[in-house]
C-alpha cells in the first residue's frame, strides 16, 4: 500500500505540472489565433481547452486518492478515474460541433493569414510540440508503475496533442511559404479537418476504454485462463465450481469465486484450502483481491434437490 500511495502521489504531481503548463500555453495560443485569423489555430485552441478540462478532472481524481478518499469506498476510487475518461470523451465530441462549424465557415470564406502573428504562432507551436512530446514520454514512463485509467487517458491525450500541434505547425508553415498561390487560402481550413479527425479518434478511444470497466465488464480472457489454471492445480481441494465474477476498479481487479467443498470436512480444513487458492491467484494476477465463497449452487444460490427416483 505504501508503494501504491507513492505511485499515486507521483502521478498527481506530474498531471498537475501538465495542467499548469497547458494553461500557460493556452492564453498566447488564443491571442495568436484571434490575431492571425487561422481557423486551424482556433480549432487547436478549442482542443487545448478540452485538454485542460480533461487534465483538471484527472488531477482532481488523483488528488482525492492521495488525500485518502479511497478509504470511503470499499472498492476504491477506480470508478472515479473511469468517469473522468468518459467526461473527457464527451466534452471532446461536443466541441467537435463548434470546431466543425468554424472550419466550414472558413472553407467557404477563405482568406490569407496575418504574417507577423502567424510567425509568432509558429514559434509557440514548435515549443508546444516539444513540451507535449516530453510530457507524453514522461507519462508513459510513469504508467509502467501500474495500470491506471487516468494515466492511460492522459497518454492518449498528450500523444494526440503532440501530433496535432505538429500538424498545425506544418499547416502554418505551408500557408506562409505558398501564400503567393491562390489555392494557399485553403491550406489552413483543410488542415483543421485533420485536427478534427484527431479530436474524433481521441474522444472515441477515451470513451471506449473507460466505459467497459465502468459497467463492470469481466476481466480479460487471458486472466480468466489464469483463474482456470489455478483452480485446476487445486482440483482435489474442492467438490464443484459454481461460477466466477470479476470487476476492475482503477488498476485493481476484484475476483469472486464460488466453490463447493466437501461437507464432511472441518471448517479449518476448508479455510486452509481457501487460503491456498487465494494466495496462488493473487500471486498470479498482480493488484488482485480474491474472495472465495463456499456455496452449493450457481453464484451462491441454493441448489435444487434432486428429484426422487420412483
Amino acid at each position: 500500500m505504501v508503494s501504491d500511495a507513492h505511485s499515486a502521489i507521483i502521478k498527481e504531481q506530474v498531471i498537475f505540472k501538465s495542467l499548469v503548463i497547458d494553461t500557460i500555453f493556452w492564453f498566447p495560443s488564443l491571442i495568436l489565433a484571434i490575431l492571425s485569423g487561422s481557423v486551424t489555430l482556433y480549432t487547436d485552441v478549442i482542443k487545448k481547452g478540452n485538454e485542460i478540462l480533461s487534465t483538471f478532472f484527472s488531477w482532481y481524481a488523483l488528488k482525492k486518492m492521495v488525500g485518502g478518499g479511497e478509504n470511503a469506498y470499499d472498492y476504491g476510487m477506480g470508478k472515479f478515474e473511469n468517469i473522468t475518461g468518459i467526461i473527457t470523451g464527451v466534452v471532446m465530441f461536443l466541441s467537435l460541433i463548434l470546431v466543425f462549424a468554424l472550419t466550414v465557415f472558413k472553407l467557404l470564406n477563405p482568406s490569407l493569414l496575418h504574417e507577423e502573428s502567424t510567425i509568432l504562432a509558429m514559434i509557440v507551436m514548435f515549443i508546444g510540440v516539444c513540451v507535449s512530446t516530453v510530457l507524453w514520454r514522461e507519462k508513459v514512463h510513469i504508467a509502467k508503475m501500474g495500470y491506471s485509467p487516468v494515466m492511460e487517458a492522459q497518454i492518449t491525450l498528450f500523444k494526440t496533442k503532440a501530433g496535432t500541434d505538429l500538424v498545425v505547425l506544418i499547416a502554418l508553415i505551408l500557408a506562409m511559404l505558398l501564400e503567393h498561390n491562390s489555392w494557399a487560402e485553403y491550406i489552413d481550413p483543410l488542415a483543421s479537418f485533420i485536427v478534427i479527425g484527431s479530436f474524433l479518434f481521441s474522444g472515441y478511444r477515451t470513451i471506449s476504454t473507460s466505459l467497459p470497466d465502468l459497467l463492470d465488464k469481466t476481466i480479460e480472457e487471458e486472466l480468466q485462463l489464469v483463474v482456470v489454471r489455478s483452480l485446476a492445480d487445486f482440483f482435489d481441494e474442492y467438490e464443484a465450481f459454481h461460477g466466477v465474477r470479476s470487476r476492475k476498479s482503477g488498476n485493481y481487479i476484484y475476483i469472486e469465486l464460488f466453490l463447493e467443498f466437501d461437507g464432511e470436512k472441518r471448517c479449518k480444513e476448508i479455510q486452509d484450502s481457501i487460503y491456498r487458492i487465494k494466495e496462488s491467484l493473487e500471486k498470479e494476477i498482480p493488484h488482485s483481491s480474491v474472495i472465495i465463497m463456499p456455496c452449493t449452487g450457481k453464484f451462491g444460490c441454493i441448489r435444487e434437490p434432486c428429484p426422487e427416483q420412483p
